[in-house]
């Protein structure tokens, strides 16, 4: 077992002298393969028991706090009952703080005693002690008014025994151990004096290692992948170790081996369970040939993908806009495109919270499952209303403008290239912070369109149709043309589809005079004008003309009309 890149970073900077208080956050929950000095072999545990047993292993006294269970002594009992400071241990976190203060300032005391004054034993010494305070946020919440004198005094008082000289002096630690850095207490989090360390989702690495000790603890359902841990451990990247354990303890006692088809879906599960509904995966069954038209954007993609596969990023985008008018396909071509390329789309789903703090936190979190998951698609839909704003007003306490900020930062980071491609999608792409749509974040703006004449929209649901079953002629048939409307959407031909093949199956009539009779008195789901304001911006945002087609060009002079449509001079 070796040291985790985070432990070295603690011990790193607490050597040097640089700072005694560490806030721990990210993957704090999880399972951390330990060595077993009793067997001389490995286990499994947690956190708390890492840093016992070995981060913090020559420490002469190790206390921790936690909200349900109070005060514990993690090492050092013998020591801490010589000391004869108190065995009065109050649970509550007010009365927690301030003994844990007391007894700090007692252990600085006690390097300036003479053994006349105490035990020889005591006298003079300086202990090596460590403080662990875990689900700190619960301790140290965001406050929710500056005047929540309690909470801050407690944040104080922990945050002196990071700069006040004594304490700086006394061979101590302090750990924070929070989930989410956005969910702890600014006075703490945003400490000058304290380090922040982030512990990441495990590595390829660390789940070799894991996988490596799983096939002696659960033989069974891991008895089709012995000797093959690098394997097993690359096909759930992005999963934690206690997932997965979890998941291979509920096997081995169901006596159900692991099988090579299971792979897609536990990964799926295992990720969006360790996300708490925060993001879900899309399966990529299509590819780009299962979309209808967009040639030029085909043509595109599938020259991304290539450059993707051979590791050639200098041109690899780090995002795409997929936008244009509502119903034109942007979450299929998603999907088509994540086939094409073999990679799992995550979707974010709603991150927003109501509560002080959680929304950030939220984000942190589907940050550090994102960075696990090796390459992959990051789908953002209804970007304009998901991204937050560099302005938001009071409305919301500010938090439209740090998941801006949050946002910017994650999408515009470089070491992402070639490892998460952001793909955005919205019909009112105007609504998205110019900053967020800046080479760098999104490298190419991708226009969508309805099909815009009647000979099209045809094509378009005869191909939808298929899925159904339906039998139409492969060329309009000339008396049915007229009744084909033009800017017709996927989304509108879908439904057409649909209808034709209800009306089929209920009437039983031929599906073409059944799209003659849904096609008679017909009407476009969305609005002309609406129709027509939602073309021109997409035209407008489009990197490249070469994605629009000549017949929409004209929307480039296009200006907006009196019912917010547009109008042409």
């Amino acid at each position: 077992m070796g040291t985790f890149g985070w432990a070295g970073e603690i011990r790193h900077i607490y050597l040097s002298g640089a700072a005694n208080q560490f806030v721990v956050h990210g993957n704090v929950n999880d399972r951390f393969l330990l060595a077993d000095e009793s067997t001389g072999g490995s286990r499994i545990g947690n956190l708390t028991d890492y840093f016992r047993e070995v981060q913090l292993q020559k420490f002469d006294l190790i206390l921790s706090y936690e909200l349900g269970s109070g005060l514990t002594i993690e090492r050092g009992e013998e020591l801490y009952r010589q000391l004869r400071f108190s065995d009065d241990f109050p649970k509550d976190p007010p009365g927690a703080i301030g003994f844990l203060d007391s007894f700090l300032r007692f252990c600085v005391n006690l390097r300036n005693l003479s053994p006349g004054e105490v035990e020889e034993s005591l006298a003079g010494r300086n202990f090596h002690v460590a403080v662990l305070i875990k689900t700190a946020e619960l301790v140290f919440p965001v406050a929710k008014q500056i005047r929540d004198y309690q909470l801050n005094s407690m944040a104080s008082a922990v945050r002196a025994w990071s700069n006040e000289t004594h304490f700086t002096e006394q061979n101590l630690a302090v750990f924070l151990i929070s989930e989410n850095l956005n969910d702890l207490n600014h006075i703490l989090a945003q400490n000058q004096r304290a380090a922040q360390i982030e512990i990441p989702m495990p590595e390829l690495a660390e789940l070799t290692a894991a996988f490596a000790y799983f096939e002696k603890e659960y033989p069974v359902a891991l008895k089709n992948f012995q000797g093959l841990a690098g394997e097993v451990a690359g096909r759930l990247a992005g999963a934690t170790i206690g997932s997965i354990e979890a998941l291979l303890k509920r096997r081995e006692y169901e006596s159900e081996p692991l099988l090579e088809k299971d792979f897609a879906d536990l990964k799926k599960c295992l990720v969006e369970q360790d996300s708490q509904g925060l993001i879900e995966f899309l399966e990529p069954t299509r590819t780009l040939d299962d979309v209808y038209g967009h040639d030029a954007i085909k043509t595109w993609m599938r020259q991304d993908i290539e450059l993707w596969k051979q590791g050639d990023l200098a041109a690899m985008p780090m995002g795409y806009l997929l936008c244009g008018p509502v119903g034109t396909g942007k979450t299929y071509i998603v999907e088509c495109l994540a086939g094409e390329a073999g990679v799992p789309v995550v979707k974010m789903k709603n991150f927003r919270d109501r509560w002080v703090g959680s929304t950030e936190g939220n984000l942190e979190k589907i940050f550090g499952l994102l960075h696990a998951l090796g390459r992959c698609i990051v789908f953002i839909d209804e970007a304009d209303q998901a991204l937050g704003s560099r302005d938001s007003g009071s409305g919301d306490s500010g938090v439209s403008g740090r998941v801006y900020s949050m946002m910017a930062k994650e999408m515009s980071d470089s070491q992402n290239r070639g490892r998460i491609l952001w793909i955005l999608a919205s019909s009112r792409p105007d609504l998205i912070e110019v900053d967020l749509k800046r080479p760098g974040r999104v490298d190419v703006k991708i226009p969508l369109f309805p099909a815009h004449e009647a000979g099209e929209a045809y094509h378009l649901i005869r191909a939808l149709g298929k899925k159904h079953d339906l039998d139409l002629p492969k060329e309009c048939p000339e008396d049915l043309l007229p009744l084909v409307p033009g800017l017709v959407t996927a989304g509108a031909a879908e439904s057409i589809a649909v209808k034709v093949y209800r009306q089929v199956k209920t009437d039983s009539i031929t599906a073409e005079e059944a799209l003659r009779d849904c096609l008679d008195e017909y009407q476009n789901p969305i609005p002309p004008d609406v129709m027509d304001f939602q073309i021109t911006i997409a035209v407008r945002e489009a990197s490249d003309l070469d994605f629009v087609p000549e017949e929409f060009r004209k929307y480039q002079e296009a200006k907006p009309g009196p019912t917010g449509g547009v109008s042409f001079d």
